[in-house]
């Protein structure tokens, strides 16, 4: 069931978000290519028609957040098996052709890294082209997931979907449930905290990223999935819950403002191109 009063709520959870004291830990955010989307119609992304017949170009990053206690893999992307397929994959169902660039295990190498040495991963949804690689990580990093997502994946009718397969190995993975209406504070210290907002899917979820030199980064998923569509509020037409969608809407714009964060939206090049370019990290 999808949470009420999510936006009434938000300023009174600040708080819980707030780093103890001056001198937190740094964190870096590194920005991985984890594929691409070209879109010939993205009618879908607004239950308004505002997007009729208007072509546009997705980027679909994961984020590596690393910590001294740990690294987070936030979003998953498309699997790597896509980066065999020179030609990408065309999907007629959302006029799109898919394609990936770099796998996902290749940049993690060049910092030297395997799946095997990450500790947290968590996934904004549950949909293909955020959880491709979960399979990389089910065995031995621990997943941070909203219970409302938890159970919207492994749910009968998801079971039959034709992206269960790709984060099926979930479902046996250690698992850190945020239930109710709270927040997770990964490592304790108020650096990186995922929030809860509701609405592209039952359990979607935000992440907020201090860091000691560039200031608040919030990571906002399928929140807004192109350059317009945060001033416009669009609403996809395949979102679980309109009016919690535009509550989680409020709530990124009230963290946003008493954060002063810098808004990321998952999708939009120029969000992704602001950051720095792999292997650099925004610290």
């Amino acid at each position: 069931m999808v949470r009420s009063g999510i936006a009434l709520a938000a300023a009174a959870l600040l708080p819980a978000c707030q780093p103890s004291a001056p001198g937190a830990p740094a964190v870096e955010l590194y920005a991985m290519d984890c594929g691409r989307i070209a879109f010939t119609d993205t009618t879908l992304f607004a239950d308004d028609g505002s997007f009729d017949g208007v072509a546009r170009d997705f980027v679909n990053p994961c984020y590596l957040i690393r910590h001294p206690e740990g690294d987070l893999i936030w979003d998953l992307g498309f699997p790597d098996a896509l980066a065999d397929m020179p030609d990408g994959l065309r999907v007629e169902a959302f006029n799109a052709t898919i394609t990936k660039p770099v796998t996902l295990a290749a940049q993690l190498q060049q910092l030297g890294l395997s799946a095997a040495d990450i500790e947290f991963v968590s996934v904004s949804h549950s949909h293909s082209d955020h959880v491709g690689n979960a399979a990389m990580f089910a065995e031995t990093a621990a997943w941070i997931v909203d219970a409302d997502e938890r159970a919207h994946m492994f749910r009968d009718e998801a079971r039959q979907s034709d992206e269960f397969a790709a984060y099926a190995p979930l479902e046996q993975a250690r698992t850190i449930l945020i239930e109710g209406d709270g927040r997770h504070n990964v490592f304790g210290d108020g650096s990186v905290t995922i929030i809860q907002a509701p609405g592209h899917t039952p359990g979607h979820t935000i992440v907020l990223v201090r860091t000691a030199n560039s200031g608040t980064v919030l990571l906002t998923g399928d929140m807004f999935h192109m350059a317009e569509s945060r001033e416009r509020r669009t609403v996809p037409i395949f979102n679980t819950d309109r009016a919690a969608t535009l509550a989680s809407m409020d709530l990124v714009e009230t963290i946003a403002d008493e954060e002063s964060a810098r808004v990321v939206r998952q999708h939009v090049p120029e969000d992704m191109q602001a950051l720095p370019a792999f292997p650099e990290a925004l610290n």
